[in-house]
């Protein structure tokens, strides 16, 4: 099959027109309970193993317990200097934190944002959860009730983290997060000063050139506890050289993740700020509430962001009460990680991005429409 030359925006609308009408791939059976996934292999499997197995040592560790225990160890080993303490400082060259965890049962949630000063984000957006009754807490005052909790106040800036912001300074802070300003952001550091604003048009075609984030890997985890109740929750270090004061998607509860214990869990990474606009978690659950697989669930919320965002980077992994389980992305080759039942090890998918999932598909399939 050969394809017609067309802009990389229209061959992606294409392929998902085709979506809609194809039939998608199921979920990949469940190995049973207690069943423990989350975003990204590699190191993040870490977290995934220590999930599993406090759940596996002691049944008396809540699934709540195990989100806790697999968020914070990528956060103490640095997962891919995208989660915890020395990792993507912003262009202040300081290290925030965003975490958030949910119960399936009750829907309360607890969450840090540019959580500043206290390496164990993920405690803390517990003991938001636990110990108030509000659902998000930022900045320093969210510092402030760590540290009234027990938490310990630390830099969390390293040398390489610092390293790392000084060299993108030397390199006239390219590339960065910044539009309508004064002097050029795509040539110069700031201080900047707005410019007037943009028209309809110009916005539009901002869209549709928007490369997505610099750097944007988060942790993103849902637990079935044997017992069936679950929990979700999401750590991140955020964007490298972000605007000071930004939040992403990692700590808005139906974005970075989102469960219902009667239906089923997401978690998701990518272009944060472009991902909390869809909501994309709670979007894949609704999609499973009615009748969706999980994998369907999953690719149709990718292809929702798409129809907007052709050039996004994205990663959604999704789980019914079951544990089967079903993932997409965009923009790269997401990976996701998963351990249940009686696995002895944490098993590792590869989901290519999701218009090369569809090209991949039609190959095997008599539906094939005409042109893309």
């Amino acid at each position: 099959m050969v394809l017609r030359p067309h802009s990389r925006a229209s061959a992606v609308l294409s392929f998902l027109a085709f979506l809609t009408a194809s039939t998608c791939v199921s979920a990949s059976r469940s190995p049973g309970l207690p069943f423990v996934i989350n975003t990204w292999g590699g190191a993040f499997t870490a977290a995934t193993d220590a999930a599993y197995l406090a759940l596996i040592a002691d049944r008396n560790t809540s699934a709540l317990d195990a989100v806790e225990i697999g968020c914070a160890t990528c956060e103490k080993n640095q997962c891919d200097t995208t989660v915890g303490y020395g990792g993507s400082p912003d262009e202040s060259c300081e290290t925030t934190l965003d975490a958030m965890v949910m119960d399936g049962t009750s829907m309360k949630t607890g969450a840090v944002a540019g959580l500043r000063r206290i390496k164990d984000a993920i405690g803390v957006a517990r003991a938001v959860l636990e110990h108030t009754r509000h659902s998000l807490l930022v900045g320093d005052l969210a510092t402030n009730f760590a540290i009234e909790n027990g938490f310990k106040e630390q830099d969390l800036t390293t040398e390489a983290s610092k390293e790392k912001c000084e060299a993108w300074k030397r390199a006239n802070c390219q590339s960065n997060y910044r539009l309508n300003v004064a002097p050029d952001p795509s040539t110069s550091c700031g201080p900047y000063t707005p410019l007037p604003g943009i028209d309809q048009q110009t916005l539009a075609r901002s869209v549709m050139e928007d490369k997505g984030a610099v750097s944007h890997d988060t942790i993103s985890m849902v637990v079935i506890h044997e017992s069936g109740i679950m929990a979700a929750g999401t750590s991140t270090n955020g964007a490298s050289h972000k605007v000071p004061g930004r939040v992403g998607d990692g700590p808005i509860v139906g974005s970075g993740s989102y469960v219902d214990g009667d239906v089923g869990g997401c978690g998701a990474t990518g272009d944060g700020d472009i991902m909390m606009r869809f909501l994309p978690c709670y979007q894949a659950i609704e999609n499973l509430r009615q009748g969706m697989s999980p994998q369907d669930a999953a690719e149709d919320v990718v292809a929702r962001m798409l129809r907007k965002y052709p050039n996004m980077s994205s990663g959604i992994v999704v789980a019914n009460t079951k544990g089967e389980h079903g993932g997409a992305g965009s923009g790269w080759t997401f990976t996701y990680s998963f351990r249940g039942g009686d696995m002895e090890a944490t098993e590792v998918v590869s989901v290519p991005p999701l218009p090369r999932r569809l090209e991949e598909r039609r190959r095997n399939t008599n539906d094939i429409p005409d042109e893309i």
